[in-house]
């Protein structure tokens, strides 16, 4: 099916419109508009939405032209067909001077709307709509509990929104014990669990009643602990499209039982960051977490964060690398005292600490690989896209 929006005052024309296009079957219709949208609602909602085509009432031509050329000047690609109860031939004239080719008027000439989408769907296939879309999505996935995870996560989240160039979200995936709520003492009636329930229908409308701001962050909390719910790679997929068309970077913070959601989110990311401590129970389960994400075809994603970090440890990096058998992204120091510090306040790691200094060199390197936001893709293109793969350094050599 592919997204279309309507955009009519003419309420009787849409709904006749609409009904039409269920009968054909090949687009869904996601919002009808009974005005001319302003230049700003117009990107929130394509952002929101992800639309292919505009069905575009031309009553008002002036309207309808400024509509149209402001859809071209920031979205190439995505179609533009004309609808009208009728149309005078300088109408004509000018839409074609517009570049908008098909125009079909209802509800006499639906009989022409089968042959007009085909024509609309070959030119997306030829040129689709570049809407922009981020693939700076970043997942933290534990050794094992107690290391620290979640405090690297959002802290580093915090470190990359203060750095980056647009608003950074950190959705909280650990549904059996999630702490990025518990840390900054957030609202827990609102959470990942609410998005990802209403993913299939996200707007510009629903997400700022789910999302929670911390300064240039944006957070979705696990919430409260709900045994009866499972999210489903569906709901994950319909989430992160809404996601990559709003944010710069995306980060989010898993559970270490690799459940079916976690590895559908890790294969999304563009890169895996494992924490482990410098402990042998760590190391340990980072191995054998590293033995399953290489049997899922994930090893090139990950790179190892050392939280609680000595410097005159047991084993030093080259060891603990060779161990795990994937490169030390950056070492963070022990810092137990902040960190309690920064639960009491419900506030970040200082960040003039040396820890707080860590998550900035953390944000850092992730930011200095990330280019700018990529050009979108067709809506079917969300479903089967890979994420480019890099790495922070020279690959480690596997464990003998």
């Amino acid at each position: 099916m592919i997204p279309a929006i309507v955009i009519s005052p003419d309420t009787e024309l849409a709904n006749q419109l609409q009904n039409a296009l269920s009968e054909i079957g090949q687009v869904a219709v996601l919002r009808k508009i009974d005005h001319y949208p302003a230049e700003q609602e117009m990107l929130r909602v394509i952002r929101a939405l992800g639309p292919q085509i505009f069905f575009l009432d031309v009553t008002s031509l002036d309207e309808a032209l400024r509509v149209a050329s402001e859809i071209e000047k920031h979205v190439p690609g995505i179609q533009i067909m004309a609808i009208a109860r009728d149309c005078a031939q300088h109408t004509l004239i000018e839409l074609m001077r517009a570049g908008i080719r098909e125009f079909v008027p209802l509800p006499g000439g639906v009989c022409e709307l089968p042959n007009a989408l085909l024509r609309l769907n070959a030119a997306i296939d030829r040129k689709p709509p570049a809407i922009e879309s981020t693939d700076q999505m970043f997942a933290f996935l534990p050794s094992k509990p107690g290391v620290g995870s979640s405090t690297v996560a959002l802290n580093a989240s915090v470190a990359m929104a203060n750095q980056a160039d647009g608003k950074v979200l950190l959705m909280d995936f650990d549904l059996n014990c999630g702490m990025i709520g518990f840390l900054l003492h957030l609202d827990e009636s609102r959470s990942v669990v609410d998005a990802a329930e209403h993913a299939s229908h996200m707007d510009e409308e629903l997400w700022p009643k789910l999302v929670q701001t911390v300064g240039n962050l944006d957070i979705l909390p696990s919430g409260r602990l709900r045994a009866d719910f499972r999210i489903e790679p569906a709901h994950i997929r319909y989430l992160i499209e809404f996601a990559r068309r709003n944010y710069k970077v995306m980060c989010v913070d898993l559970y270490g039982l690799l459940e079916k959601y976690s590895v559908e989110l890790m294969h999304e990311s563009k890169r895996i960051f494992l924490v482990a401590t410098p402990e042998l129970p760590a190391l340990h389960l980072a191995r054998e977490k590293m033995e399953f994400l290489r049997s899922v075809q994930l090893e090139e994603r990950v790179s190892l964060v050392l939280n609680r970090s000595q410097k005159h440890g047991l084993m030093g990096k080259e060891e603990i690398e060779k161990i795990i058998g994937v490169p030390v992204a950056v070492e963070l120091p022990n810092d137990y005292r902040g960190v309690h510090q920064a639960f009491k306040q419900a506030k970040p790691v200082d960040s003039g600490s040396d820890l707080g200094k860590g998550f900035a060199d953390l944000a850092r390197k992730i930011l200095a690989r990330a280019p700018e936001a990529t050009p979108g893709h067709r809506f079917v293109d969300y479903f089967t896209m890979s994420p480019a793969r890099f790495s922070f350094g020279p690959s480690a050599k596997r464990p003998e």
